[in-house]
């Protein structure tokens, strides 16, 4: 994964969710959501939907497919640098 990318998604979680933590705080791979992560829950999500749908361009068409992609900064990378070449 592009190492700018990862560093977007970051501060974009940061500043969308307003959370307690900073960007540099964030794992790649570590979860974002339950308690073993950053605890964000389902407001969470739909704000993190909207964010990437707008600055990305990233659609998510359902639930389980959210789940995955939301998982982590990795895999929200994942489904950017995909959409992005079109695949």
């Amino acid at each position: 994964m592009p190492a700018p990318l990862l560093q977007e998604i970051k501060e974009m979680l940061a500043e969308e969710l307003m959370l307690q933590v900073t960007a540099a705080e964030i794992s790649d791979d570590g979860p974002l959501f339950g308690p073993e992560g950053l605890g964000l829950d389902s407001v969470d999500a739909l704000q993190l939907v909207v964010a990437l749908e707008k600055r990305y361009g990233v659609k998510m068409s359902d639930g389980e497919a959210a789940k995955g992609i939301l998982h982590s900064v990795s895999s929200m990378a994942a489904i950017i640098t995909a959409s992005q070449r079109g695949i």
